[in-house]
């Protein structure tokens, strides 16, 4: 496994947070890209690739396979459909949850055996929600105990209709990405709306895929012969919620995020944060990669406390460590519910974030499914911890960033896993944060 990271972000109370930044690529999308493009019949370009630690570990894990990847830049490459080979060793995905759980999927019709592990963090996360389905489409996957490792071997699929109990884009497209190998179509109903890129990705290749009316059912037919991708990744709004937060907060703040990806199913912070009083304009709004992008420029604003559950919670499971933070400067009390998913994420997050914000001062009322915030609240420096969960240490910068005195952030390298350069785009817009080196 990895070394600890422990890297550490110094930070200090920050006004005048200005400029304009653009944002990594989606790591979602990244994920996606990084899994389907070797099924292309041909050479896939990618630009805007997010080279973070997630993204990067389902790349290595695709190329364990056999993948042709041909690297431009940093953020540029191309990658050669060819066929998947049997890895020779386990696939380790580090900590990235996403690509261990569409890969089950996608390696779980694959005529070879194939081992998916990770860090102690990602064998603590639980993948029956993954594996119980695909078993029910003849997968033999054994796991351990609900955990990774995940071991798979070759299996005949046959397509399933599947209602997931609870609204999940992973589930559906670890599924979907199975169906693509069955022997009969595949369909998954969603309560609720859920991440849509696996659905776009897999129509722009030309897979036999539809979506009802309602967009609720989701058919994929076996047997298409997919088209190489041609995308520029959009900016990666769950990235872009730390910035956005961080402005929305700190005085005398006006800042302009460019290129950030507007879809739909993951714009539930930008509509609570509306409804808190935000002053958050969006504009040039574009299609990219078949998402919709805009660019977000937002002012200092004064928060006003309110509601958060039922669909909403799925279009923003991401972002509610960073929300936590801006709950507590909300006039009034800010309660989310539903949201028992943050429980299970890279850390209980509920928990995490709650811990770590009591450090500095903070008054958090943890509740199963949620929490509730009455703000303001004067936060003031002190160490608080990373737990090698990026959303937590990005989110704590931010309480940093608005804390009397100075904040220690340890274990801050993890923000790598999904925002590389997160650190220093701050700074270049103003913030008053200085990086610790490894020691």
């Amino acid at each position: 496994m990895p070394e600890a990271k422990t890297s550490a972000f110094r930070v200090q109370q920050t006004r005048g947070l200005r400029g304009t930044l653009t944002m990594p690529g989606d790591k979602s999308i990244a994920h996606r890209a990084a899994m389907l493009a070797p099924f292309g019949q041909g050479s896939s370009q990618i630009r805007n690739w997010l080279p973070a630690g997630d993204t990067e570990a389902t790349l290595a894990a695709m190329q364990a396979m056999g993948a042709q990847v041909e690297r431009h830049d940093a953020r540029s490459l191309s990658i050669h459909g060819a066929p998947l080979q049997a890895p020779q060793q386990p696939l380790n995905l580090k900590n990235a949850g996403t690509g261990i759980r569409l890969l089950a999927g996608l390696l779980a019709g694959q005529p070879f055996a194939s081992t998916l592990d990770g860090s102690a963090q990602l064998r603590r996360r639980p993948m029956r929600r993954i594996t119980e389905p695909l078993r029910r489409m003849g997968a033999r996957i054994d796991a351990q105990q609900g955990r990774c490792p995940l071991h798979i071997q070759p299996a005949a699929l046959q397509g399933i209709d599947y209602a997931m109990p609870i609204a999940s884009g992973q589930v559906k497209s670890a599924l979907l990405l199975a169906g693509l190998f069955a022997e009969s179509p595949t369909t998954v109903s969603q309560p609720g709306p859920a991440r849509d890129h696996s659905e776009r990705m897999l129509r722009a290749q030309g897979a036999a895929i539809h979506i009802s009316e309602n967009g609720k059912r989701i058919t994929i037919e076996p047997g298409a012969s997919l088209q190489p991708l041609d995308i520029s990744i959009p900016g990666d709004l769950s990235s872009a919620a730390f910035p956005l937060v961080a402005a929305l907060l700190t005085p005398e703040s006006a800042l302009t995020l460019r290129g950030v990806n507007l879809n739909p199913t993951r714009s539930g912070l930008l509509d609570v944060l509306a409804q808190m009083g935000a002053d958050i304009d969006i504009q040039a709004q574009a299609e990219q990669a078949g998402e919709p992008v805009g660019d977000i420029t937002l002012r200092s604003s004064q928060l006003r406390g309110c509601e958060v559950g039922g669909d909403t919670v799925v279009r923003m499971i991401d972002e509610f460590p960073v929300l936590m933070v801006a709950a507590t400067q909300a006039i009034g009390t800010t309660t989310v519910r539903d949201a028992h998913e943050l429980r299970v994420k890279e850390t209980d997050r509920i928990a995490v974030m709650a811990s770590e914000l009591r450090k500095l001062g903070a008054a958090v009322e943890e509740r199963e499914d949620g929490f509730r915030v009455t703000g303001p609240q004067r936060l003031r420096g002190a160490v608080v911890h990373g737990h090698d969960d990026h959303r937590i240490a990005m989110s704590l910068t931010v309480a940093g960033l608005i804390a009397q005195g100075e904040t220690v952030v340890q274990d801050a390298a993890c923000a790598g896993d999904s925002y590389p350069g997160f650190a220093q785009a701050l700074i270049r817009c103003g913030a008053e944060l200085s990086i610790e080196p490894p020691q």
